[in-house]
Parts: C-alpha cells; structure tokens; sequence
C-alpha cells in the first residue's frame, strides 16, 4: 500500500504525469508492433531501434503541454496530446490490416482514400485486443475524475518544459544516428514506409512524410501547363526513327521482362575455377534469336531497383534525391509501357514475392497502368523459401505459373528476381548440388556474389524450359536486364583481380564500366539476332521495344532513344551527371579515353566539345526532374492515350478477376489456361528447387545452344 502511494505521488506531479503517458503510449506502441504490423525484424540492432523508437517522438508531443500553465490547462492538453498520439496508431493499425501498408498524411487528408481506406469495413478489421489501445485512455480519465490522481496546481517553471522537449530532441537524433548505422540514407531513400517506422516510429514518420507531401505540394502548386513546353520541344528533337531492321519484328507478341537482380556485364561469359557463372545466360547470349548488348549502363540513383524500374517503363530518370516510386508515384501522372499497350488490348501483370508496399510499389503500379500485382501475398514465403528481400528466384518463377498461365494474351509481364541482392545469401541446402565453386578472395561479399549469380541463372533456365515446353516462347519477346551494380565501388578493388585488372591502378573510368549490365532482347525462333556495341542505357529500352512492337513513340515524353535507331544519341547520363560514350567519358570531372580508359587533358577545341556533352546531360536530366517532381503529364495529352485512372486496379484479388474474365469470355479466351483446353500447365514446370520436395532433383533439360530446335521437337 505504501508503495502504491508512492507511486501516486510520482503521478501526482506533471512531469510524474507525462512519464506515465509515455509509458503507457510506449507500450501501446510495442502492442501494434509485435501483433499488428509487419515490420521484418533481422537483427538484434533493428529489434532495439524498434523498441526504443517511439519514447523520443512521445516525449516532445507530450512537452506541448507545459507550454500551459494553469492545471486547467496543462492536464486536458496532456490528454489532447495523448489521444492524439493514440488516433494515429489505431488508424495506422487498422489501415494496415487491410491494406498492410501505414497511412500517409494524404491519405489522412483526402476523403476519398481515407473513405476508401476505412471504410464499413473498419469494423470487421478489429480485433479483441484493441481494447488495450483505448482502456488506458478511460482508466486514466476515471482515476482524474475520482481524484485518485491529483491535479499538480503548482505553477511549473518554464525551463521543466524546455529541458523535456530537449530530452526527447536529444533521444530522436541519438535515434535517428543509430538507424543511419544500420540502414544509410534511411530518409533520402525512402526505401519503404516500413522501413522508417521501424527505425523511427510510427510518429517521425508521419511528420516526415507530411513534410514531404508539403514540399511535393507546393513545388506542383506553382507549376503550370507552360512548364512542359520546352520538354515537348526537346522530346521532338532528340526523338530517332526506327529502325527498318527491327520496327516491327515482335509486332502483337507477349512482353515477359525479367528483372535480374543486381546482376552485372562482367558475370556474362565469365568462368571461375572453369566453370562457367552463367552458364544458360550466356547460351542465351550467343544466340542468333538474341539481341544482346555489351555496351548497356543502368542509369539509376538512389531509388536502386525502383529507379530501374522507372527508367525501363516511363523512359525518364529517377530523382536527383530518393526514389521516384515512393516519393511521387503516389500521384504521378505517367507514360508507361503497360499504360502504352494497355491502348493496344495488352494484360499487364507484375510478379514479384516482397511485400507490396516496399518502394510504394502498391501505388505506383496502379498509375503505371499495371492492372495485376502478384506480390508476397500471393506465395507461400515461410521459412527458407524466401530470403530478407523476397521469394527465391526457383520458387517465384515455379509458383507465378498459376497466375501467368490465366493472363489474357498477349500481355505484358514482369518478374522481379530478389536472390541475386546483396549481401548475396543463400541456404546451404541451396547449393549443395552444385559443382560451381566461387573465388576465393579475402572479400566474402564478391565470393557470394558469384554463388547468388549462378543461382538466377539456373532459375532462369528452369523458366525458360517452362516457356518452350508451354507453347509461350514462340509468342512472345523475353526482355532480360540487370536492374542496377550488385558490388559497388568500394569492392571493385576486390574484385579487379577476378577480372584480371590491377586493384592498384583501379580509377573511376573502370569504376563506371562496371556500371554495365546485361540486356537482351530475346525473340525465339528468329535468327537474327547479334551482339550490338551499341552504348545505351536503361532509358532507352521503352523506345526501343515498343519500336519492335511496332509502335509509335514519337508523341510521347521519353528521353531514351532507339537502340537500333541510326539516330540514336549514345552519350549514356549516369544520375550523378557522369557519362560515357563510345569515344568519351567524364567521370567525378575527370575526362577519359573510353578506349584506353586512362584519363586525359583536352586541348580547348575538344573541351568545349565535352562542355556541350555536359551542358546536353544536364539539360536532359533536369527536363526529366521537372516532369516527374511537377507532374507536368498532368498538362499532356498524347493523341490517342488514354490517362491512366488507378482507381480502376484492385491488387487484392487478383486471381479471381482473372477467373472472372476468362469465364466472361467463354471460347474467345486467349490466355493459356484456355489454349491448354482449361487445363493448367504447371506440371509442365520442372525445378530441382529444394524447397518443393515433390520436385526435388527433377529436371527438363533443354540444350542451351539449341533453344528452336529443341521447341520444335515438343
């Protein structure tokens, strides 16, 4: 008893008061969690951040209320601030039992989505322990009213506030410090909502992403339809016709993009210890229905993966700061491949086994026009079968067929692989069988680089025989890209024995060749096809392919040009504003010989050459800034498009409209699933896949330089 009146007198004071509020918004906070998010936990540093990360921001909203003096006063703003603190962590809890994503402030702010977002459904959503979000709350009020916590009436001097907001400043830097340890540029990157309030708290990251919706805000307030103009006029000069070789060829054929993660030039043709790293890559490579480039740069800024993705399908650069998909792919108006041949009756579907929201993949797709998102709820990822990023690369391939097999054709469809990122694990179980056996230099992540590599090749190959044996390869065009570097500059040097150079005059020209990834464009059953050394980069592949598709780009916004194009610029812009070309490259200001690789000093005649290289870079980079950060397409309007309305695509059930529109169609049904005589074909999938022990060690081989013939003997 005595002690209980001690504790009461603790509570019986303001700064007593506030502790307890704290306390009890902490472990409200701690509640939400462990039992209704899904923060993705992966080591003990981020388990400490995550439970230390909502004192610092509960602290400084607490600390308004000693801005009140009289206890008139000061208790119902401590109350205010507290109830406040608890509306925005229900709404985020239940906002993200049914979307799995938090709230942003203008979903917050907009009636539409927030109606959307909860709606009658709110109800069905709660759960037994949301009592625990309120009670306190009640209890609190109830012991006030009953005097059983007593009103503090001492006039509080100004400093105790003061020293509490400094407290809890203190504590959100000393947070903010930690979780720049563990996940850098946590906040210029933006990565995924998830990934702040982990690190942060569910607060900071509403403030922070009320700050960003300000800033994008006001800088498409003072936009206007003027602002494009000079945009529309570089599009139209820098536009490059088709070429009459390849306008055409893939006219009406399915698009299957497959993104390979993080997978680099320098792997393709590679052998360590005599084996090959890519084995089924490089017979693809090699063959006459390819077109492969050896001269191709990603071009992507911190955004990684999303800017690739943006690059690829929009044809316009990333940001200079962030990633486009999460900072505007909100609310962006877009020209994107699947928006483009959504015109020509195509079905876009996306698959990918990470959650929906990571890079605001969830909003972005819908304004690109995709119309199905197959990601992480979709596959079964317990357990082993899936790595910190997502699905392995056997199991999204073998597990996507039921969904890919029911898309109406032709479509448009991409597959993002995951195993291939960094820091390159794989289970042990993985690899057991195989005979490829990596470098052995001092550094672990180039070593496993090569395992993780080897291992997207085999999921590509199992794919591919799933293709030629379905019926698929013959009708459609296989797109394969590295999406961005796998090693980066700080293990080049590691890495430069592996390919033969000397770490020791290792400079910035290799550091950006090894900024080329693979890209192919593989049409089976043609013969066509030849290494090109044409230089380019991801913001020239939307033109390019839709060329082949035999589409005219020319009235839409797109800053890339036809590879195949006679016209086509080769001055490939990295997103820093270093580029290369085939005769120059200015790389961190120096200038390089992009034969010799060594760096020189031009005479004035050659300078001001390079200087208008720059001067054209710049330009072409800030054009496409000021399109994307002012939603300038707003202002746009292609002859013939018609704008994407995302309101339209409900990730949520994707199979059965799937199944609804097959069944609408009856005979006229064009997807593969029909053409099969309503049978499914996934037993036509063969993968040695551990993790599918009713398929374990089996395989379909096809002989990888032998690709038509081996179709046309199915």
């Amino acid at each position: 008893m005595n002690k209980l009146k001690r504790l009461f007198s603790h509570v019986n004071t303001r700064v007593g008061f506030i502790v307890l509020l704290t306390i009890l918004i902490w472990l409200k906070t701690l509640l939400a969690y462990f039992t209704d998010f899904n923060l993705g936990i992966d080591n003990a540093f981020q388990f400490i951040l995550m439970i230390i990360n909502p004192i610092a921001s509960t602290i400084i909203l607490s600390s308004v209320a000693f801005l009140f003096k009289p206890a008139k006063l000061f208790y119902p703003i401590a109350l205010l601030m507290d109830l406040l603190n608890t509306v925005i962590l229900y709404l985020n809890v239940i906002y993200f039992r049914e979307f799995t994503d938090f709230m942003t402030v203008s979903t917050i702010t907009g009636y539409s989505k927030v109606n959307q977002g909860l709606s009658g459904s709110s109800l069905a959503l709660t759960k037994p322990h949301d009592v625990f979000y309120w009670i306190d709350l009640i209890v609190i009020i109830g012991l006030i009213l009953f005097k059983v916590i007593k009103l503090d009436k001492r006039i509080q001097k100004a400093r105790i506030g003061f020293a509490i907001f400094s407290l809890g400043s203190v504590l959100l830097l000393t947070n903010i410090a930690l979780a720049d340890m563990d996940r850098p540029q946590l906040l210029t990157r933006t990565f995924d909502r998830s990934y702040i309030v982990k690190y942060l708290g569910l607060n900071s990251f509403t403030v922070y992403d009320g700050i960003k919706s300000q800033q994008n805000k006001e800088m498409r307030a003072t936009a206007t339809k003027s602002a494009i103009d000079d945009i529309l006029k570089h599009n139209e000069s820098h536009y490059a016709e088709p070429s009459k070789k390849t306008e055409g060829i893939a006219k009406n054929k399915n698009v299957i993009i497959l993104h390979l993660e993080s997978l680099q030039q320098f792997v393709i043709n590679k052998k360590i210890n005599g084996k090959e790293v890519t084995p089924f890559l490089n017979s693809l490579y090699k063959n006459k229905s390819t077109y492969s480039f050896d001269n191709f740069f990603h071009q992507v800024g911190q955004g990684k993966t999303s800017d690739a993705e943006n690059l690829l399908e929009t044809s316009t650069y990333g940001l200079p700061q962030g990633s486009l998909f999460t900072q505007v792919g909100s609310d962006n108006e877009f020209e994107a491949a699947p928006a483009i041949l959504g015109q020509d009756g195509y079905t876009s579907a996306v698959f990918h086994g990470n959650n929906a929201s990571f890079w605001n993949r969830d909003n972005t797709y819908k304004n690109l026009g995709y119309q199905y998102f197959f990601d992480a709820s979709y596959y079964n990822t317990s357990g082993d079968r899936a790595t910190g990023y997502g699905l392995k690369d056997k199991l999204l391939f073998h597990d996507s067929v039921k969904y890919l097999e029911k898309l109406q054709q032709p479509f448009y469809a991409k597959f993002i692989t995951v195993t291939n990122h960094f820091p390159f694990d794989l289970d042990s179980e993985d690899t057991k069988d195989s005979t490829f056996k990596t470098t052995g230099t001092n550094d672990s992540k180039v070593n496993n680089y090569f395992v993780t590599a080897h291992y997207l090749d085999k999921a590509v190959k199992e794919f591919y025989q799933y293709l030629y044996k379905s019926g698929l390869a013959k009708n459609s065009m296989i797109v394969l890209y590295g999406d961005h570097y796998g090693l980066s500059n700080s293990e080049n040097t590691n890495l430069a024995s592996v390919l033969g150079k000397d770490p020791n005059s290792w400079n910035g020209f290799d550091n950006a060749q090894l900024q080329r990834v693979p890209f192919m464009i593989n049409l089976p059953g043609t013969n066509k096809g030849y290494e090109d050394h044409t230089y380019g980069g991801e913001i020239d592949v939307l033109p390019t392919i839709l060329h082949m598709l035999g589409i005219n780009t020319k009235k839409y916004v797109q800053f890339g040009t036809d590879l195949f194009s006679k016209q086509h610029d080769s001055v490939v812009a990295f997103r820093n504003r270093d580029w290369v070309s085939p005769k120059y490259s200015s790389i961190g200001g120096v200038y390089y010989d992009s034969k010799t690789g060594q760096p020189f000093d031009p005479d004035d005649k050659l300078r001001e050459k390079l200087h208008k290289v720059q001067d054209k870079v710049n330009t072409e980079l800030s054009y496409s800034d000021s399109l994307n950060q002012k939603n300038l397409l707003r202002f746009y309007d292609p002859k013939g498009f018609k704008k994407v309305n995302p309101k339209k695509y409900n990730y949520d059930d994707g199979i059965a409209q799937l199944n609804k529109i097959q069944q609408a169609l009856g005979n006229k049904s064009t997807s593969l699933y029909s053409k099969n005589k309503d049978k499914s074909t996934q037993k036509l999938y063969k993968t040695d896949a551990p993790e599918l022990t009713h398929d374990s060690g089996q395989t379909n081989r096809i002989s990888n330089n032998n690709l038509e013939s081996s179709s046309s003997q199915k």
